[in-house]
């Protein structure tokens, strides 16, 4: 997996801004990495994802960003703003309604949903709020799962599951089920079924949601160790101080974005940073109401917004 260096992601407008984007907590500080070139990991252009509840609900409304390969993106916004929406259609969850999605160099819209699906398994991986770990399952079964779909061997899989479990702490919890572990040591372990098909790109849904905030800071640190090892991480939180660790933040406010915030380095220590959009040279210059991007979900026939 190759580094390539962090670009500005964009939204739906040019203008520019400087704002701020501090984070203090416990570290070493933040995390650096040198880093070359511009690839992209994730396109977005123009996307709109609606549902049809009687009436249409716009759940991401025309949003347009660039996600750089090897770059922390943070994606913040309240209740109903589009966060999951745009984090599923990301995941290949979902597809839009309208627009271009583009993830690990494929045209998501343009797929089959199968091939969406192998496009899923192996450029993807996903850590989930409430873990989502199979119960009967041991932490090493669960890890190894994702593997079985690929046609991986079982001992190869063992294999792999045993090396990750080791990667985040857990070398020695391998024969235990999930009721056996701790809230931090289950995201753990979700962590690590993420990483198992080796994915450029590793999705956190509130990972830290559940967790008390020690256990939260760990889990922190081992996104911010992954980071430097040279993979995408895209983290949708509604908490400032975990929005704060990534290189920058993209606010979502009503299916749009609001602005896009550059911050400095990565981890606990981050440093001031810039704040680019439409809206923000609107409200400068002309005090204007905020202008942005957004869509909703992935067919006309969904059952909901899942914002």
């Amino acid at each position: 997996m190759s580094n390539t260096g962090p670009e500005p992601g964009s939204g739906s407008g040019s203008g520019s801004e400087t704002g701020s984007g501090s984070g203090t907590g416990p570290g070493t500080g933040p995390t650096t990495k040198t880093t070359t070139g511009g690839e992209t990991a994730v396109s977005l252009s123009n996307v709109r994802k609606t549902y049809h509840l009687g009436e249409p609900v716009h759940a991401l409304d025309g949003v347009s960003l660039e996600i750089p390969r090897g770059s922390y993106t943070a994606i913040m916004g309240p209740s109903g703003s589009g966060k999951s929406t745009l984090m599923h259609l990301v995941g290949c969850l979902d597809t839009p309604t309208e627009g271009e999605i583009t993830v690990g160099g494929q045209a998501v819209t343009e797929l089959s949903g199968r091939e969406r699906t192998e496009l899923r398994g192996t450029e993807v991986g996903f850590v989930f709020q409430t873990f989502n770990l199979m119960p009967r399952l041991t932490a090493l079964e669960n890890v190894a799962l994702p593997q079985l779909f690929q046609g991986i061997g079982a001992g190869e899989r063992t294999d792999r599951a045993r090396e990750l479990l080791e990667r985040v702490g857990l070398g020695d919890r391998g024969d235990h089920r999930p009721n056996e572990l701790s809230g931090g040591q289950r995201q753990r372990v979700a962590v690590a079924r993420a990483l198992v098909n080796d994915p450029e790109i590793v999705l956190a849904d509130e990972p830290t949601g559940n967790l008390d905030t020690e256990t939260g800071e760990q889990i922190l640190s081992l996104f911010e160790d992954l980071y430097a090892s040279g993979h995408t991480i895209v983290m949708v939180t509604h908490e400032p101080h975990v929005a704060q660790r990534a290189e920058r933040i993209v606010h979502l406010l009503d299916g749009e974005i609001e602005r896009i915030e550059e911050l400095e380095g990565v981890g606990p220590e981050t440093g001031s940073g810039t704040a680019t959009s439409d809206a923000a040279e609107m409200e400068t210059e002309t005090d204007a109401e905020p202008v942005g991007n957004g869509s909703t979900n992935e067919d006309d026939t969904g059952t909901g917004p899942d914002r």
